[in-house]
């Protein structure tokens, strides 16, 4: 009985770090109001035009290479993601894991607006990992 109460935590403990989860980001249902810019612990919020860097609230600097792959330098500034509204860059979105159960910008949002980019799932294994990179 113990040894079956055992495989079915170590079961859930490896479900709980498979299932995809993903990057957020921001509708163009977006008012514009910036509750959502201090909350992120990533600095991955910026307002609408603004140009951003990796370095950024983060400890990155110089010539990087990304979980995913890509290289960047964390000090060059990245062409903005909207021209309209807040948006997030999902290279240094973490949902949150690793500072707070759950997304501070959605917790925030007064018009529900951040909500999960499907096109960019990550599983929280890799979450993790990519707040380790930044903030390590």
């Amino acid at each position: 009985m113990i040894e079956e109460i055992n495989n079915l935590h170590l079961q859930a403990n490896l479900i709980k770090h498979t299932v995809k989860t993903m990057a957020i980001i921001i509708t163009e249902d977006c008012i514009n109001c910036g509750a959502c810019e201090p909350e992120c612990p990533n600095t991955a919020i910026y307002e609408a035009s603004y140009e951003w860097k990796f370095s950024e609230g983060t400890n990155l600097t110089g010539s990087i290479v990304l979980p995913n792959g890509s290289k960047a330098d964390a000090d060059v500034e990245q062409e903005p993601i909207s021209d309209e509204f807040y948006f997030i860059a999902p290279d240094k979105c973490t949902e949150c894991v690793g500072f707070h159960d759950e997304p501070q910008c959605s917790a925030v949002c007064p018009v529900d607006c951040c909500i999960p980019d499907n096109s960019n799932m990550e599983s929280e294994n890799n979450l993790i990992k990519k707040q380790r990179f930044m903030h390590s």
